[in-house]
Order: structure tokens, then sequence, then C-alpha cells
């Protein structure tokens, strides 16, 4: 792709909106274990705790326990702060109260770059996307309009991708031992595949070389919002 961009490097502060736990670690922590790194300094804001995850699992055992599974996490990629809003899991949708609470927590952390998940009705054409993620997605970019000082960038990490963020071998690491520490998730929803295993095939899907790049591999994003 002729005009694909580097992600702006000119900032010091993220804040990373998602609907669900593990959301992070499918998409941007990657991308995150290198901001931290050098140190930016990025949060993480989740409108659930994901309760509804687990097949056959109380939710009131799968919030705490994957809420423990996100903080522990995000701390392997450099994330100190996981703030979680309870909202309901499978049933988040683009509610004034949802938009409300993106905007104060917008406003309260004033970040310079805001990231959240895909938008879009597919990732592929054989992988649609969840409705909580389209609602949410939408909810923020809502919510962002209503800003009256908005933050520099919002940025969705997704397929329709306007701008990459380059990433070494050892942020790759660091995002595989991100997604496997959701260990209990991960188990649960493929009881026949390692972990580990099913943490580095999905990262591998998504920082795939990128010849734009000189083949490094990248995290994918598309920008929404310009200030």
């Amino acid at each position: 792709m002729a005009d694909l961009q580097p992600f702006p490097s000119d900032w010091d502060s993220a804040l990373v909106l998602v609907p669900h736990p593990d959301d992070p670690e499918y998409g941007v922590a990657a991308a995150v274990a290198k901001w931290t790194a050098s140190g930016k300094t990025v949060r993480y804001a989740l409108a659930c705790r994901g309760e509804a995850g687990i097949a056959g699992m109380p939710a009131e055992q799968a919030g705490p326990l994957r809420e423990g599974e996100q903080r522990r996490s995000a701390a392997i990629v450099g994330v100190e702060h996981v703030d979680f809003w309870d909202f309901p899991d499978s049933d988040i949708r683009n509610t004034p109260e949802l938009r409300a609470k993106i905007a104060e927590t917008i406003s309260d952390l004033a970040p310079d770059v805001v990231v959240t998940i895909y938008s879009g009705p597919r990732w592929a054409p054989d992988a649609p996307n969840q409705r909580d993620h389209i609602e949410f997605s939408n909810a923020v970019a809502d919510a962002y309009d209503l800003l009256s000082d908005p933050p520099r960038w919002l940025f969705e990490n997704g397929p329709d991708v306007t701008h990459a963020e380059v990433i070494d071998d050892r942020c790759y690491e660091r995002a595989v031992a991100s997604l496997a520490a959701h260990e209990v998730y991960l188990s649960a929803l493929d009881p026949n595949t390692p972990v580990l295993e099913q943490a580095r095939q999905q990262v591998d899907m998504t920082t795939e070389p990128r010849p734009e790049f000189n083949g490094h591999r990248t995290v994918e994003f598309i920008l929404k919002r310009p200030r």
C-alpha cells in the first residue's frame, strides 16, 4: 500500500479502549510493548470483565478470573493501569451511558492518542466481527466527536490499515507471553491446542511482515480521527 504511514511517534501517553479482556492481546500488545519500553505511558480501560467469556463457568467466577488474567497480561507489556467498567459482557451497546463513560475517561486522563478495536463488519471474508466490538468502537468514535478538546488522534486496530507500528523480536515475544497469560480463557477456548501455541499463532497473524517496512513485523492501525 503506497500511502501506508508509520504510526506517529511524537506523543507521550495513550489510552487503549476495548470491550473485553484479551482484546488488547489479540491486537495491539506488541505495539504497546514497544511504546512502554520507549518510556511512553499506556493505560487500558475495558467495558466489562469478560464474565460471559468462558463456557460452563458462572459469571461470578469467570469475571474475577478474567480480570486477574488481564491485569497479569497487561503487566507483561508494561501497562500498570487497567480499569474495568462493568458493562454487560456480550451485550455491550452504543448507549448514552457508554458514550458518557468513554468521554469522561478520555477527558480525565487526557491522552495524546486513543486506540480502540475495529468497527468494521468483518476482519476477513470468513471472519465476522463481534457485535460487542462494533458497538463499542462506534461508541468510542461518537464520544470522541463530543469532546471539546479531544486527543490528537483516534486509531482503530484493524485490517483497513493506514498506519503501522514496526516491532522487533522482543516486542513480538512479549506480545505472545501477554496473550498466553490468559491461560484459563485460552484453555477453555481450545483445549486441544497448548496455550503458548495458540498465543503464538494469533500474534503471528496480527504482526505479519510488511514489504513497505523492509519485511519487518508490524501492528496495523486505521486512523479514524486526526484532531
